[in-house]
């Protein structure tokens, strides 16, 4: 293994000093999201693998980019515990590098945090082929300025990750599913986020225009608890909320463009043509359309958010294009992190 990570670092090392573009690539099940880098030699971390280390007690895992998310869950599962921020695997053979290059989380992730929020640390090589390790296995090793955390939804252009240090989560003693009818949007709304102020059972809640599903994780006491606040009647939830995080649900087979809209969760209607499917309780919001891009940006823009296209169409870029601060300030990260460009340059935004 440590082979594999001197040829990693020899290979950047290299195109910094030629100058030559590299695609890092992983198992490529998130090859969706941003642009393809042209005229770009590959750079593949699959081989990169492996857990490095696990302590249950403590709830952190230690491994290398390329290992497969399904043998991290499948270690997770055996000591009852897993990774909080439920990342979508999207395909087989999803690696743990992608799953933090994507910034990627489930439906748990209003509920439990993000990629960046349980990350503890990581070892990755800069744009100059420089070995750089930041933060450490316990959340008193991250103080100051985190190095690891800009790499969380980078897609690779910021470095490339050979290891990430992560916290788990014990599993929840049970999980059951609620549903509720509901056919206005505003009340839906109102409803999921009113009902997490009244009890911390609820790991993720969505609605599609007609249903609102709530999943309850936590004792037997704590969840019936819940249901007797909420209302509903269960159902089997699990195959829903493993469909909608890796985009298997009908609603994305449906026609159109998807897009992902990220909005504070009380905002108001997205007021576009299209089909909508709300998760997060009212944070992301999916939707189904081929209203022109500039429309459906504009208007996330108006409401304090922003849009990404998640559609597999070169024609229209998956990330909100930048300008003034946030794109002064992206492109410091970029040159500090790759002064010379060639990690991943145009994936996720054409300036770098």
């Amino acid at each position: 293994m440590p082979g594999q990570t001197k040829g990693i670092v020899s290979a950047v090392r290299e195109a910094f000093s030629t100058q030559t573009a590299l695609n890092i690539t992983g198992a490529g099940t998130k090859s969706f999201l941003g642009q393809k880098p042209g005229n770009a030699r590959e750079l593949s971390i699959t081989g990169h693998s492996g857990i490095i280390e696990y302590d249950p007690a403590e709830l952190v895992l230690v491994a290398r980019a390329g290992t497969p998310l399904r043998d991290i869950e499948c270690l997770l599962n055996e000591n009852q515990q897993m990774l909080g921020f439920e990342p979508p695997f999207v395909d087989e053979g999803a690696t743990l590098g992608g799953a933090v290059a994507s910034g990627l989380a489930g439906p748990r992730r209003a509920y439990s945090g993000g990629v960046r929020d349980f990350i503890l640390g990581a070892t990755f090589v800069n744009g100059k082929g420089e070995t750089v390790t930041a933060g450490g296995k316990v959340m008193k090793n991250v103080a100051g300025f985190d190095l690891f955390r800009p790499m969380a939804g980078s897609m690779g252009t910021l470095g490339v990750l050979l290891e990430v240090s992560l916290r788990v989560l014990p599993m929840p003693e049970m999980e059951k599913t609620l549903i509720q009818e509901e056919s206005d949007e505003r009340q839906a709304l109102q409803k999921m986020n009113r009902w997490p102020c009244e009890t911390q059972a609820i790991s993720a809640a969505c609605w599609d225009g007609r249903l609102i599903r709530i999943r309850l994780s936590g004792s037997q006491s704590g969840i019936e608890h819940a249901r007797s606040y909420i209302g509903g009647e269960y159902i089997d939830g699990i195959g829903y909320w493993q469909n909608l995080n890796n985009f298997n649900l009908d609603f994305f087979k449906q026609a159109g463009r998807l897009w992902r809209v990220s909005l504070a969760p009380m905002s108001e209607s997205i007021g576009i043509d299209s089909t909508q499917l709300i998760d997060w309780g009212g944070s992301q919001r999916w939707l189904k359309s081929d209203e022109p891009p500039e429309i459906i940006r504009s208007r996330a823009v108006q409401l304090g958010g922003h849009a990404e296209c998640f559609s597999d169409d070169t024609a229209v870029a998956t990330y909100q294009p930048l300008d003034g601060v946030l794109l002064t300030v992206n492109r410091r990260f970029k040159d500090a992190f790759d002064p010379a460009g060639i990690l991943n340059p145009g994936r996720l935004h054409p300036e770098f």
